[in-house]
């Protein structure tokens, strides 16, 4: 294809297709998988024309094969099925035009599409795509719930029906797309990124009511379950299948196994919560009104001990035994006092009787020397010695004589 040109010296627009056709003529044959979706078996022609679509990322190639490589499959091979072609590329010079040409056609039976699911199933599930800590909870009450379903489908009457009856006040921003087919898979992503950017749009529900294996590929697509995983508005899958489970609700934050199921959970039901709450008020009623009885006993209770009906009792009382032990410490002190006085009475006058003044009393006198001392003895004393003589009423001066 390296050719040399200029704006001077351009190439036909023959000659860049016959380049390209030439090079194209080059390639070998290939095994192709894709969804059938136009098929054109014209009566007594000997050529089948059909288009063959990647549903994931929306891009289709024309085929064409003999009559006799398609009569072989012709019983089980319609518009709408997955093939696995074995195809040579060919280029169709005057149109510009790109097809394969068919050599061999084959089904791809149910059990080998469960096989790369699960597969596919594995894959995904290592990367952590399906790991329960990555689940978004859902909100109690949401103001507005995305919907992506089927135009006038069972399912978007099931899901508007249930949660309006539930909560008649719910909102629904409604995604009608494609949910089987070629268009199934872009247009249900797209719906699905759409609703995720709305900021109003608590949750979304994805819905479909059941069908063959076929039918729910586009829910196991690898392009939409990374999609959903990339969300941040929580996600219900609600595909309604339940022998073989889509990959959309491993992905999902919550699966409901149809879209009725789905509208129970998400949307409360007015009269459950009611009556909930009425059951709440009830008991909150009954756990105040047990919790004063408690309360007005323990009170009653209190109130009836002496020392609270008539708390002057006690200090009565203590009053009373005050006033005893006074009485009784003032009869005490003053027998003590009495005897203290008695004792005092007695010791007074034996001291009294005991005491020098009191013999001086009676007449008799005490000498005494110069110095002070008492003259006990008349050898105590000489002759014209000076004395000092001591009487009751005074003292005078005695001389000793011979």
């Amino acid at each position: 294809m390296a050719v040399n040109t200029s704006p001077e010296s351009p190439l036909p627009v023959g000659e860049v297709s016959r380049l390209i056709g030439g090079w194209i003529d080059r390639l070998g044959a290939v095994w192709v998988e894709g969804q059938i979706t136009q098929l054109s078996r014209r009566p007594g022609a000997g050529v089948v024309f059909l288009t063959l679509r990647d549903p994931s990322y929306d891009i289709s190639v024309s085929v064409t094969c003999y009559r006799q490589v398609f009569d072989a499959v012709a019983d089980v091979v319609g518009e709408g099925a997955r093939v696995v072609v074995l195809a040579k590329p060919e280029w169709y010079a005057p149109r510009g035009q790109l097809s394969l040409r068919a050599a061999e056609i084959r089904p791809v039976g149910v059990g080998e599409l469960l096989a790369r699911l699960e597969q596919l199933k594995k894959t995904l599930a290592a990367e952590g795509l399906f790991a329960r800590e990555r689940k978004k909870p859902l909100p109690f009450l949401p103001q507005l719930i995305g919907l992506v379903c089927g135009r006038a489908s069972a399912a978007e009457r099931d899901v508007l029906e249930n949660a309006r009856h539930r909560w008649p006040a719910v909102r629904f921003e409604v995604r009608n797309v494609p949910v089987q087919g070629v268009h199934a898979v872009p247009q249900v992503v797209q719906a699905v990124k759409e609703l995720d950017a709305i900021d109003e749009v608590d949750v979304i529900i994805v819905a479909r009511g059941g069908g063959s294996v076929e039918d729910l590929l586009p829910f196991s697509d690898e392009q939409l379950v990374r999609a959903v995983a990339e969300c941040r508005t929580p996600v219900v899958s609600a595909i309604g299948h339940e022998p073989d489970n889509p990959l959309l609700d491993h992905v999902a934050d919550l699966r409901a196994s149809t879209p009725t199921d789905a509208a129970k959970k998400v949307v409360p039901d007015v009269g459950e919560e009611l009556e909930r709450v009425r059951m709440l008020r009830d008991r909150a009623r009954r756990c105040t009104a047990a919790f004063l009885e408690r309360e007005q006993r323990g009170l009653a209770h209190a109130l009836a001990r002496p020392s609270v009906e008539d708390p002057h009792r006690m200090i009565d009382e203590r009053a009373d035994h005050v006033a005893a032990l006074l009485d009784r410490g003032r009869r005490t002190l003053g027998h003590l006092l009495d005897r203290a006085e008695s004792e005092l009475t007695h010791t007074h006058a034996r001291v009294v009787a005991l005491s020098p003044a009191a013999t001086l009393q009676r007449g008799y006198a005490v000498l005494q020397r110069a110095d002070g001392h008492v003259v006990r003895g008349p050898d105590e004393v000489t002759a014209g010695e000076a004395l000092r003589a001591r009487v009751a009423e005074g003292e005078f001066t005695v001389k000793v004589s011979e």
